[in-house]
């Protein structure tokens, strides 16, 4: 599942392609012990907290494996939803339109906010170097 679709700022996408650059030299860094070997897929938990929008991040991981060894390397996002929860009322509360409340609307306590701040390469996918893509 994708996140929400937002209009960004040309900034935006220089932050999503840094990101996308990151996760390549980690990518690239792990298959060291595999070499030689070929990128196919890699799976990353992008968190709503964490500043990434996934459609920038995708067209920025496009660029970055569009040529080289990896080209036509797969980028899986899996979008991790944050929630905020009532320790007082022991229950997960609704989001504010637009925004994180920091205290429950029923009962004024301090909310906490669970999960949604992932940013983590969680699967990298290789094949042996001259091997073809199944596709």
């Amino acid at each position: 599942m994708k996140g929400p679709v937002r209009q960004s700022p040309p900034e935006a996408v220089l932050h999503e392609f840094g990101i996308a650059n990151e996760i390549y030299r980690v990518c690239r860094e792990s298959m060291r012990a595999h070499a030689p070997a070929q990128l196919l897929r890699v799976k990353v938990a992008v968190g709503e907290l964490s500043a990434v929008e996934p459609d920038l991040l995708s067209f920025a991981w496009e660029a970055i494996v569009g040529e080289g060894p990896d080209t036509g390397a797969a980028l899986e996002i899996d979008w991790r939803p944050g929630r905020q929860y009532c320790p007082t009322c022991r229950a997960d509360k609704r989001q504010g339109e637009g925004s994180w409340l920091r205290v429950c609307l029923d009962c004024g306590a301090p909310l906490e906010t669970v999960g949604g701040a992932e940013l983590d390469v969680i699967e990298i996918e290789l094949a042996p170097a001259g091997e073809e893509k199944a596709g």
